[in-house]
């Protein structure tokens, strides 16, 4: 028996093209970006509404 086992590569196995890729990677960031800006208004209203303005 063969140490090492070869499977054929259906279509289904294709490897995704680069830029499908890149954007998911830059779909990812700007999300994560959108929400700590949320984050960061959220904490602003409540630091105003707490009094806590300049």
């Amino acid at each position: 028996m063969p140490a090492t086992q070869h499977r054929r590569r259906s279509p289904d196995d294709a490897p995704r093209p680069w830029l499908k890729r890149v954007g998911w990677m830059v779909l990812i960031w700007v999300a994560s970006v959108a929400a700590l800006g949320v984050a960061a208004l959220l904490l602003r209203l409540l630091m105003r509404l707490a009094g806590m303005h300049s």
